[in-house]
C-alpha cells in the first residue's frame, strides 16, 4: 500500500482511493493473499483511527472476498486398495499399521479417535468399535468382517510382541512402549502412500474422507453417514454430496459426447 500511494500519503488515503487500490490488487494476487492484505490494511487504519491520526478508516466499507469452500479430496477405491495392501502383515509393525489403516477407512474414524482407542473399545460380540469424538461424544461404528480379521490378528498375535503390551490399555502401541501418536501414524501413512505410488498429499484424514465419499457415491443415506462420522450437524456431512456431484460432472465431461 505504501508503495502504491507513497509513504507520506498513507494517512491521507480516501475511501475512493482505497477502493481503487483493492480493485488493482484483487486482479494481481490470489484470493487468500488478498484477504490477508485487506485484513492488514484494516488493522493499520483502525490503529491510526484509535490514535487520533485520522478521522475515518478508508477500508471500513471494503468487503472481504468470498473464498471458495474447498471440497475434500478423496482417494479412489483403487487408491485405497493399494494403500491398504502396502503394509507387510508378517511383521508386527506392519500388522499394527494394517489394522489402523483398515479402521480409518472402514470406520471413518478421526485420527485422534484412532490413537485414543483402548482394548475395551473393541466390542467383539457386536463387531463394532466404540470411539469418543469431539466433545467426548460416544458412538459405536460397525466393522466389516475383513476389518475384524485384521484387528483380531493384531490383538491376538502382533500386539503381544510390543513392549508393555500386557500393561497398556491402549489398542495401538508404538515401539517405545507407549501408545501410537497422531504424528507417528501420519508418518506411517506417508510411508505407505509412497510404497503404493500415491500422491505425497495423502494423509490420515484422507482415509476418513474416502470412507464418507465412497458411502455417498454408493447412495448411502446421508443421516447414516452423519452418525457414522460423528458429525453433530448434517450440514457438515452434506459437503460429501457436493464431492459426489463434482465427480459425476468430471466423469460426464470426460466420457459423454456432449461433455
Amino acid at each position: 500500500l505504501a508503495a502504491w500511494v507513497g509513504d507520506g500519503a498513507l494517512l491521507e488515503l480516501t475511501a475512493e482511493k482505497a477502493q481503487s487500490f483493492i480493485l488493482a490488487q484483487h486482479a494481481l494476487i490470489k484470493r487468500r493473499s488478498f484477504a490477508r492484505l485487506l485484513s492488514s490494511c484494516r488493522r493499520f487504519y483502525a490503529l491510526a483511527l484509535r490514535d487520533g491520526r485520522l478521522m475515518g478508516n478508508p477500508f471500513a466499507d471494503v468487503d472481504m472476498p468470498k473464498l471458495p469452500k474447498l471440497l475434500p479430496k478423496s482417494l479412489s477405491v483403487a487408491g485405497i486398495a493399494a494403500l491398504l495392501a502396502a503394509p507387510d502383515r508378517s511383521d508386527p509393525i506392519g500388522a499394527r499399521d494394517a489394522a489402523m489403516l483398515e479402521l480409518m477407512y472402514a470406520c471413518g474414524l478421526r485420527v485422534s479417535e484412532l490413537v485414543s482407542l483402548t482394548i475395551t473399545d473393541v466390542i467383539w460380540s457386536a463387531g463394532a468399535i466404540r470411539c469418543f469424538g469431539k466433545g467426548a461424544k460416544e458412538r459405536m461404528v460397525p466393522m466389516a468382517t475383513q476389518t475384524l480379521q485384521h484387528l483380531e490378528y493384531y490383538v491376538q498375535t502382533a500386539r503381544l510382541q510390543f513392549a508393555n503390551a500386557g500393561q497398556s490399555e491402549y489398542l495401538f502401541l508404538s515401539q517405545k512402549a507407549g501408545p501410537m501418536t497422531r504424528q507417528g501414524f501420519w508418518q506411517r501413512v506417508k510411508h505407505y502412500a509412497e510404497i503404493a505410488g500415491l500422491p505425497s498429499s495423502v494423509s490420515p484424514h484422507g482415509l476418513r474422507h474416502a470412507f464418507a465419499t465412497h458411502l455417498v457415491d454408493n447412495d448411502a443415506d446421508l443421516r447414516v453417514v452423519q452418525l457414522l462420522l460423528g458429525h453433530s450437524s448434517l450440514s457438515t456431512t452434506q459437503i460429501y454430496t457436493h464431492v459426489a456431484k463434482a465427480r459425476l460432472k468430471s466423469l460426464h465431461q470426460a466420457h459423454h459426447p456432449r461433455g
